[in-house]
């Protein structure tokens, strides 16, 4: 990975804070973790397959950390700094762009719907 792409990226990492004295194995640093995930992203290979002799840590390291920065919604940012940095570069072109309504948010329901009718018989009347 560039220098260039990891000086775009870093910032947007939210940063690990130990709440306890260092127990355990050291934690790998973000950057190899990236490059493993974009590894597996790029060839296609199970992440348990991701070979430990890249150094990348584990394949179960690298989806672990996935999954926190999308929780943390690290891939939100960097895609809307790098439209922020195309568009002031005047590299976007807007009339081709579409929202696709699965992404868009619709902003009301619609009305509720009536409650169904019962078509179940009424009671039957009693016979004592």
């Amino acid at each position: 990975m560039s220098d260039d792409l990891w000086e775009r990226i870093e910032p947007l990492l939210p940063r690990w804070e130990y709440a306890l004295p260092k127990l355990g194995r050291k934690r790998i640093p973000d950057r190899q973790v990236l490059q493993g995930i974009l590894f597996v992203l790029h060839t296609g290979i199970q992440w348990e397959f991701l070979p430990q002799e890249l150094g990348f840590g584990s394949g179960m390291t690298c989806w672990r950390r996935l999954a926190e920065w999308n929780e943390a919604g690290v891939w939100q940012r960097l895609h809307e700094a790098l439209l922020a940095e195309l568009n002031a570069a005047g590299k976007l072109d807007w009339s081709r762009a579409v929202i696709d309504s699965s992404h868009a948010r619709a902003a009301r329901r619609g009305p509720k719907a009536v409650r169904a009718r019962s078509t179940a018989p009424g009671l039957a009347p009693s016979t004592t």
